[in-house]
């Protein structure tokens, strides 16, 4: 995202990104990227014109296949706690950005609304015990059926 950022900053052109993308290569980065141009090269195959192809080819080097759904799992498992409602729905945007998630707004306030009613229904529940625990609090009547 900070890549793109620039290149929209700086007005670079499609076909420039990638050119303006490798350039700041150095070290490990430098020699993967000549690896690859000349593998394509080899195999016949277009060299990588575009970001979005750099990008790609970059997730399939660095990033293991696993990541996706590690993701996935953690925003299944995502709960409120003891944040704000702001903080959880942000952790929840980052997490679906990352994983790739484009929903519709209703949606993802739905999963919000769900989350959140979960709380609040245990926090009311037991507050509702506990206040009628405290009314009636403990008696030694016997039950009404008892004598």
């Amino acid at each position: 995202m900070k890549v793109e950022q620039l290149f929209s900053c700086h007005g670079v052109s499609e076909e420039r990104e990638v050119y303006f993308a490798t350039i700041s290569f150095q070290g490990h980065a430098m020699y993967w990227w000549t690896s690859l141009e000349k593998k394509r090269k080899i195999n016949h195959e277009a060299p990588i014109q575009y970001w979005n192809e750099l990008r790609s080819a970059l997730r399939m080097r660095h990033i293991p296949p696993y990541y996706d759904r590690e993701l996935m799992d953690e925003l299944q498992r995502l709960k409120q706690g003891s944040s704000s409602v702001e903080e959880y729905r942000q952790s929840m945007e980052l997490l679906m950005m990352r994983v790739g998630i484009r929903e519709e707004e209703r949606t993802t306030i739905s999963r919000v609304e769900h989350q959140l009613k979960r709380k609040t229904f245990r926090k009311d529940s037991t507050l509702s015990y506990s206040k009628s625990f405290k009314k009636e609090g403990p008696s030694s009547k016997p039950f009404p059926n008892e004598k």
